[in-house]
């Protein structure tokens, strides 16, 4: 998984710079630039829907910040380091390194570790957040980290038989990339070390999820067009491919799928134009605070993804959720507008007065052979509909994206999602103007291209969910 990798400036970078791997990739593969990425565009939903076969709907990972409705706070993966410290370093840790994968993943569902395991065969993780398996391992959390922050210097948690996670669990003793200052493990070269460890021990596994984490810090901060984190991308595949005998021989007996988790969307120079204030746009009403928590006199709590954001009703009878969503729809840059009720769910945006709502099960079928009665505009969300055959436009899958985002964990909420130009601004979340940034439900974020090696089937749909179900075919 190679982290902002996205198919314009993919073939961009193949025609003006050397790429020997990716060039070697694409002569000996097929190449599909379109899977869609699950909503909100965000990797540890990405992983998630990919290790499951499901949306968050199945999975219970909503996106990288939301509200949980059981604990009555904002549980945070990483979305910042100052985010973090307002709501508590040692809490946050614990969500990422140990609560994400053994609590608030749903139990209900196995990923493609699991299955094999369960199957006799061997798998590997190395960097994804998400990560869980069968086998137990301890995570060995560094002095400096826990100097700062209250933390116990070991965590056990299940995951892989090869179990990578930066310099917290790792497999080649003597690796190098590893300290504070290469992020403790989670770059590129450190991945693409450990990989090639395993190769060099003939110990490669069944089934390898290797995540290579660097282009998206470069994406954000020059704009989606950016090549240079995939020349660098290109001399990590190349360091992989000469682990081998030959490149013809890695290609020869092993599958490779060299796949994007999000897009990014570019974002305005000018702040004003680029930055959608929440907290402005919902006066007056009482936001919670990180630093303070959630208090009785709280009305709504802000979850910020980026370029998507899930805003909470701590008490619908107070604040009923259409009072959220008519202050939502003042807000022409908001592309979409969505909530639940009952079965239904409704959509909105802040350029349309119009009113559209959808639920499971009617005459209407889209291209992934799912059923939906439709009622209202459907323009909001650039849908075509012929003799009740739904296309997509701007939004891939919308209808079941969206139905499994609203379904994803308790609450009464309201998500929404900004313009390509725009992205969303919290309390301290990081902005990205001139830059790029992702979260979002547009095309842009929405898109990632995947190249395959070894084999000829294809999944069932070109769906983040679908490749589940064509990985464990493909290790039989």
């Amino acid at each position: 998984m190679l982290d902002t990798l996205m198919d314009k400036p993919l073939h961009i970078a193949l025609k003006e710079e050397t790429l020997p791997a990716f060039t070697y990739f694409m002569e000996h593969g097929t190449y599909y630039p379109s899977v869609v990425a699950p909503f909100p565009t965000i990797s540890v939903n990405v992983e998630s829907a990919l290790l499951t076969g499901h949306y968050s709907d199945q999975h219970g990972i909503p996106s990288l910040t939301w509200y949980s409705q059981k604990e009555n706070r904002i549980i945070n993966y990483g979305t910042h380091l100052f985010d973090q410290m307002k709501l508590g370093l040692s809490t946050c840790l614990k969500d990422s390194l140990y609560r994400l994968n053994n609590e608030h993943l749903n139990k209900k569902v196995k990923t493609i570790h699991e299955e094999l395991h369960e199957q006799g065969k061997k798998t590997a993780s190395i960097n994804p957040l998400v990560n869980r398996g069968n086998v137990q391992h301890r995570l060995t959390i560094p002095g400096f980290i826990r100097y700062f922050v209250s933390i116990n210097k070991h965590i056990d948690t299940f995951a892989t038989t090869k179990y990578v996670y930066g310099s917290l669990s790792r497999l080649n003793p003597n690796g190098k990339y590893s300290s504070i200052w290469h992020k403790y493990g989670f770059n590129n070269k450190f991945s693409t070390q450990e990989f090639t460890h395993l190769v060099n021990n003939q110990d490669i596994p069944d089934f390898s999820f290797v995540y290579l984490p660097d282009h998206d810090k470069n994406v954000h901060k020059r704009g989606p067009m950016d090549t240079k984190g995939i020349k660098d991308m290109d001399r990590n595949l190349q360091t992989m491919l000469d682990s081998f005998p030959t490149w013809q021989e890695a290609l020869d007996n092993h599958i490779w799928i060299l796949i994007g988790d999000n897009g990014q969307s570019g974002i305005k120079d000018d702040r004003k134009q680029a930055f959608v204030d929440l907290m402005k746009l919902l006066r007056p009403l009482k936001i919670t605070k990180l630093s303070k928590g959630v208090r009785k006199e709280d009305q709504v709590v802000i979850a910020n993804n980026l370029r998507s954001c899930f805003i909470y009703s701590l008490d619908t009878n107070d604040v009923p959720i259409t009072e959220i969503v008519e202050k939502l729809k003042t807000e022409e840059r908001l592309d979409m507008i969505s909530w639940k009720i009952d079965e239904w769910i409704h959509v909105a945006s802040g350029e349309s007065k119009e009113s559209f709502k959808f639920k499971e099960s009617g005459k209407a079928k889209d291209e992934f052979n799912q059923t939906w009665e439709i009622r209202g505009d459907h323009s909001i969300l650039d849908l075509t509909i012929k003799e009740n055959d739904v296309t997509f436009g701007d939004f891939p899958d919308a209808l079941r994206r969206l139905h499994s985002t609203l379904h994803s964990h308790e609450g009464d909420f309201v998500v929404i999602s900004v313009k390509p130009g725009c992205e969303l601004k919290g309390e301290i979340t990081p902005s990205h103007a001139g830059g790029a940034s992702h979260g979002g439900f547009h095309k842009n974020d929405s898109l990632v291209p995947m190249l395959v090696t070894g084999t000829e089937s294809t999944p069932d749909f070109f769906r983040m969910i679908d490749l589940k179900k064509w990985i464990l075919d493909l290790t039989n």
